[in-house]
């Protein structure tokens, strides 16, 4: 976790892009990255030397040679300003481009980046800063990043490819990864979700990543991202990489109107977000998925995207839109009669409608299925969510300190008081209940299970306030014989108290 000192100077740093004339907040992370990434080659050269010395044999892979030796992060931030800017300009930034080779992801995403730091005030500025921070300490550099893709919440449009960190926590630890899964985004946006599932894996599996061949699949083969957007790829990959993560298939694709065969039945786990509310021609939509389902809605053509990149067996956790749930067209009601009886649905949880605020106020669930063919459905667990640890205007401050937010609070369980103000950490605990005791819950608690009968019989409607019952508070009556002697005594005592009051008057 990055300190405040190092979040007010990451600010200051902002506030010098945007007074030097850079002020998407997209072009201020992408500088940012590139010069990250300049600093972790220097880095990676070094370790190499010193294993080179250790094993007293020449260096293996060098990244740098004698021709670019002056191209190195710690031979270039000691120059003056201009001569830095000169440098970087015309030197590092057109051999950083090259670098990799021509096959690489790396590659890919880079042939089209351009330096745009124009002051050599800026550049100091910011040199300055990254050389301050121990890279190698914990995850730095990856909180730094995520530090900064948060300000994109806030920056209007651009919030949309931002997914709130502690809302993926949770869906990768209720899908909790493997070392041998296949991972798949086809929205990847920042890679939030990659970067999460890279995490989660590499502290929870940390003695399978040991073995060689377990490494070089999470280097090359566990991570797949898709995008049609330039500036996303480039910062999705370079997420990776901050990440540790060092060639991951970050690739432009759009995921809706390109076919799906060449990646049908390939990934064993899909986390994502796809874009809401769109609209496409079917002219311009894959036919294999209009083969799945009719429609010209994203969000309901993503699903069907979903189960056809699925393996037999393979899991997703996507985040939809509420009209997914209940939508009463035939497009709507096909797919989920598809989840529900050819499939395996396993949960629904609803999320508070403030979760994605300021930039939108939809309101969400997140849908848990496994893709099977022949279904599998018995039971649907429902979980509502009414706080996720955050306010749920648009100022999305936190409730609790730090250490008590998110899914894996640092110390332990939270009390009522505390859970009252996040849910989460309850959802990650009483998921891994569902098959348990979760089904003995009435549908008046938080959390329940609806059996696929009853979902049927309600026309597959997945909304959790079609299944929850209200609790009615029981009043106890009074006999009825009571309460009318009772009114007879009221009557009696008006009518003597009027009869006094003449007998007062005459």
């Amino acid at each position: 976790m990055i300190t405040g000192e190092l979040r007010s100077k990451i600010d200051r740093v902002w506030d010098a892009f945007w007074s030097g004339g850079i002020s998407n907040p997209l072009e201020v992370i992408e500088q940012i990255t590139y010069l990250m990434f300049i600093r972790r080659l220097d880095d990676l050269q070094t370790a190499k030397e010193h294993k080179s010395n250790r094993l007293k044999q020449p260096i293996e892979n060098p990244i740098y040679t004698a021709d670019t030796e002056m191209l190195r992060w710690s031979r270039f931030r000691d120059q003056a300003a201009d001569d830095m800017l000169t440098l970087v300009r015309d030197r590092v930034f057109p051999w950083l481009r090259t670098l990799g080779g021509d096959d690489s992801t790396y590659a890919h995403h880079m042939k089209d980046a351009r330096f745009t730091i124009t002051t050599s005030n800026l550049l100091v500025k910011v040199v300055d800063l990254l050389d301050e921070i121990r890279f190698g300490e914990l995850d730095v550099k990856g909180d730094l990043y995520e530090y900064m893709l948060g300000k994109i919440a806030t920056s209007g449009q651009n919030g949309q490819f931002r997914t709130p960190r502690h809302i993926i926590r949770l869906m990768v630890e209720m899908t909790a990864p493997g070392p041998k899964d296949e991972i798949c985004d086809p929205a990847c946006g920042t890679a939030g979700f990659l970067v999460s599932a890279a995490e989660y894996v590499s502290h929870t599996h940390k003695d399978a990543l040991l073995t060689p061949k377990q490494r070089e699949h999470f280097n090359n083969s566990m991570f797949h991202g898709f995008d049609f957007d330039s500036t996303m790829l480039r910062i999705g990959s370079m997420n990776m990489l901050q990440h540790d993560v060092g060639n991951p298939d970050i690739r432009y694709r759009d995921s809706l109107a390109e076919s799906a065969a060449d990646e049908a039945e390939r990934y064993s786990l899909i986390l994502a977000n796809p874009p809401f509310a769109g609209s496409l021609d079917y002219e311009s939509t894959a036919k294999d998925l209009q083969q799945v389902v009719k429609t010209k809605k994203t969000e309901l053509l993503f699903l069907a995207l979903f189960l056809r990149l699925l393996k037999p067996g393979g899991r997703a956790a996507v985040i939809v839109p509420d009209g997914v749930l209940f939508g009463s067209t035939t497009a709507h009601k096909k797919l989920r009669k598809t989840l529900v009886e050819d499939h395996k649905l396993d949960a629904v949880v609803k999320l508070p409608s403030g979760v994605f605020k300021p930039y939108a106020g939809v309101s969400t669930a997140i849908l848990f299925f496994t893709k099977t063919g022949v279904g599998g459905t018995d039971q649907v667990w429902f979980y509502e969510v009414t706080a996720d640890g955050f306010s749920l205007d648009d100022k999305r401050n936190p409730l609790l300190d730090e250490d008590k937010l998110g899914a894996v609070p640092a110390f332990g369980a939270l009390n009522d008081d505390e859970h009252e103000k996040n849910n989460l950490p309850d959802v990650l605990c009483r998921w891994n209940l569902r098959n348990g005791s979760e089904q003995q819950r009435t549908r008046t608690e938080q959390s329940f299970c609806v059996p696929k009968d009853d979902i049927a019989a309600q026309g597959y409607d997945l909304s959790l306030n079609r299944y929850k019952e209200i609790v009615h508070e029981e009043v106890e009556h009074r006999p009825p014989l009571e309460i009318l002697e009772d009114l007879a005594r009221i009557e009696a005592e008006i009518q003597q108290g009027m009869s006094d009051l003449k007998g007062m008057l005459g």
